[in-house]
């Protein structure tokens, strides 16, 4: 199942100047959005874009649902299923940014696992 870039909810503090994402940086957000990827973020969102579909041909099947990724911000793992992670990359491909995300409710963390376990996963797969 594949999540249209449509399906996304929208930011809830779009254009709004109590957005409270204005206190963390010394940057306009409105103007962060508006800025485009440059030709190597663009690069490597392709080259990841590229990569999901090669982890989740391989994991899937072995019922991994997705990514897990630890937040700086919060401190906490984020859980990203294959469709939700596609479209979040293609959001920014398309749009130079992501929107925010419901994540899924009560993940099972034995279901996720990292990038970085993918890449390693695949590799050793596609090393045979």
């Amino acid at each position: 199942m594949v999540v249209a870039y449509e399906a996304l909810p929208p930011d809830p503090f779009a254009g709004d100047p109590a957005d409270p994402a204005r206190a963390l940086g010394g940057q306009d957000a409105d103007a962060l959005d508006d800025a485009p990827l440059d030709d190597a973020e663009r690069d490597e969102v392709v080259a990841d874009l590229g990569d999901l579909a090669v982890f989740e041909a391989l994991l899937a099947p072995r019922g991994i649902r997705g990514v897990v990724v630890d937040c700086e911000d919060c401190s906490e793992q984020h859980y990203h299923d294959w469709d939700l992670l596609r479209a979040s990359l293609q959001q920014l491909l398309d749009e130079g940014h992501m929107r925010p995300h419901e994540p899924p409710f009560d993940p099972d963390p034995a279901s996720y696992v990292t990038w970085e376990y993918c890449r390693g996963f695949a590799d050793a797969t596609l090393a045979e």
